[in-house]
């Protein structure tokens, strides 16, 4: 058994046909996009008292400000705030609740969201609505506030 090896000699290689756009097959024009109607949709909440508008997220921001003084966790966040309605005329009502009834700032909290929504700017009337009805729960809490107590 020989091994052998073949060696052939190359005196010229064919240049590779390059691509031209001018060769380029034509392609059909473009079907309408199916997203072609989401995309052109307006962003909800435009309307500043309505979910989403600034007065509205406003009033929202003031509410996280504010702490219960025995968990290290926003009053929003913990789940005390049930609703949150404002009007085109700056008239805000935040229904609330707290942890339980005998809660030692049972007395000074709404007066201090009051006085927080009271203070953003196109806010003209603050009202606080306490109810205990339906009562407050840990399952109310957002997963951020879960997570800051070590629930999660």
């Amino acid at each position: 058994m020989s091994d052998s090896i073949r060696v052939e000699e190359v005196v010229e290689v064919a240049q590779a046909k390059r691509a031209r756009v001018e060769d380029a097959v034509e392609t059909p024009a473009r079907q309408r996009d199916y997203l072609d109607g989401f995309l052109k949709q307006q962003p909800q909440g435009d309307v500043a008292h309505e979910p989403g508008g600034a007065l509205y997220e406003a009033v929202i921001e003031s509410l996280k400000e504010i702490y219960d003084p025995e968990i290290p966790v926003n009053i929003y966040d913990l789940g005390l705030i049930y609703n949150v309605e404002v009007t085109d005329g700056g008239h805000a009502v935040v229904t609330m609740t707290l942890t339980t009834p005998h809660c030692p700032v049972a007395e000074s909290m709404p007066g201090e969201v009051e006085l927080r929504v009271g203070s953003v700017p196109g806010i003209a009337i603050a009202d606080v609505n306490l109810v205990w009805d339906p009562p407050w729960d840990p399952a109310k809490m957002s997963d951020e506030a879960r997570l800051e107590l070590g629930m999660l």
